[in-house]
This record gives C-alpha cells, structure tokens and sequence, in this order.
C-alpha cells in the first residue's frame, strides 16, 4: 500500500519522533514494505515515517541507485528502527540533495562522510554499524526527519530566504508531483 507523502509545512515533520516497541506495532513488516513500495513510487533513496504522517523512529533506505560510483551499494536496503547515531566522524563534503516532503528543491548540504549507528531491523534484530559515503548520506538525511529536521535547515540563512516563497507554495500545494501529497495548508473539501 503506498501512503500519501507528507508536505513540507505540517508539524509532524518538525517533531522528534518517539521510540517503538516490538510489541506496540505487532505489523512493523507491513510497514516497513509499505513504506518501500511508497518510497519506489515516489523514486526516493530514503523515507522517514514522519514523511507519510507518522511520528515513529523508523526509516527506510535504498542506496542502491548509487552503486554506479559506489559498487559496494548493490542491493543496500535497509529498515532502521529506533536509530541512534552514535558518532559522525570525517571532513564535511557537499552533495545536492533532494526530499520527497520538499519536491522540486535541491540544495548542496553539507555532513560528514562517516557514521556510526546502532539501530533494529524490521525483525528487531539489533546492529552496531559504520557507514560511509552515500550511504552515510542517506541515513543521515533520513535520520534528521525522525529527529524532527529537514536539510533546509542546513542551508545558509541566504539560501533558506531565496527558496522561502518555493517552501510556501509546496505546504499550499502548488506544486506538480506525480506521487500523492498531503499538504498542511490545503482547506480540506475546497
């Protein structure tokens, strides 16, 4: 089942999201392919659960569209569950990046190239693991949604200003996406 993708604007992607237990969502498997089948329909690499309205520590990824420059990403995809970065480590670099909840703006942001993160699978099966790269990148983006964060807060106060009319009419809904959104500032039966 693929979920609408929640637009910038609405108060869910700005909360940090709460911890959840193995016994609170008996149908996390569910979830989890949900959120990849609506992630694909969108052509993400990444969607948080904040993104489609639920503020849950869980996000999904897939790197794999990266494997071209970075072999070792064939077949990267992953569910983190109640995630915790534990340390960033390395020279911050600049990449382009884009997001689902924020279409048609993509800003160079700036992180650090090497992760380290404990997080559980969709089986609650627990891992302490480093990332580097692109697929550093990608969880960070993603983990950023789960603490309540977009990458336009990473950008300079000049950048946020040029892209601020952009940011206004995605939360209206004048946008063209060819996936399903839910805007905040939309009246509903209008």
């Amino acid at each position: 089942m693929k979920y609408p993708i929640i637009a910038y604007g609405d108060p869910v992607l700005r909360k940090k999201a709460t911890a959840i237990e193995p016994d609170e969502y008996p149908h996390i498997k569910e979830l989890v392919n949900n959120m990849f089948e609506t992630m694909y329909g969108a052509r993400g690499v990444g969607l948080a659960a904040p993104q489609v309205g639920m503020s849950m520590r869980l996000f999904v990824v897939d790197a794999t569209p990266f494997d071209d420059d970075e072999p070792e990403l064939k077949d990267f995809k992953k569910a983190f569950i109640n995630a915790t970065i534990i340390e960033e480590t390395g020279e911050e670099w600049g990449f382009n990046e884009g997001c689902l909840s924020i279409p048609d703006i993509r800003e160079d942001v700036y992180r650090k190239p090497v992760i380290k993160i404990s997080y559980y699978d969709e089986n609650w099966k627990h891992y302490e693991e480093t990332f580097k790269g692109m697929a550093a990148r990608v969880i960070q983006h993603e983990y950023d949604h789960i603490e309540g964060k977009l990458f336009t807060d990473k950008l300079s106060p000049l950048r946020k200003r040029l892209i601020e009319k952009k940011l206004n009419d995605i939360s209206k809904g004048a946008v063209n996406v060819e996936y399903k959104m839910k805007f905040p500032a939309v009246k509903k039966g209008r």
